[in-house]
């Protein structure tokens, strides 16, 4: 299996994530807005594309892998849900304390994909381990 594809890839869509980030500073609520729901239309196809991926790993996995899509998804709900009660709220103070929650939540996830790539890290480094292993043994039995 070839890790450093993938990682290569997740490389790229951090770095992705970091110049909308910075795009994203000096637009309009309106270019957010669309931003947002673009945003969500890509993460929906992900989770697509990663639920026909689960479908075909062990049920182990594919458990903890439907746990964490279900765990994101929720997340984008409540996300959806607060930029809607914020759309109809004219309170500076609530705002402001709404921002500072979004900001929250914001480095919430990003210590959660930090996570994420560690427990990657840890993944494949033990794949690569048990790869080795079971050739090391093929190599035995075959001797």
């Amino acid at each position: 299996m070839d890790f450093s594809a993938q990682l290569d890839e997740l490389q790229q869509h951090a770095a992705k994530a970091k110049q909308a980030a910075e795009q994203a500073a000096s637009e309009s609520r309106e270019q957010l807005h669309q931003r947002i729901d673009q945003a969500q239309v890509d993460m929906d196809r992900a989770a697509k594309d990663a639920q026909q991926q689960a479908g075909q790993a062990t049920a182990d996995a594919r458990s903890k892998w439907a746990q964490m899509k279900a765990d994101a998804a929720a997340r984008t709900d409540d996300l959806q849900a607060k930029m809607d009660r914020r759309a109809d709220q004219l309170d500076a103070k609530l705002a402001a304390s709404q921002a500072d929650g979004a900001e929250s939540d914001a480095a919430d996830a990003i210590d959660f994909a930090a996570w994420t790539v560690d427990n990657a890290r840890l993944a494949v480094l033990d794949a690569i381990d048990a790869r080795a292993y079971a050739d090391e043994r093929a190599k035995a039995a075959g001797a």
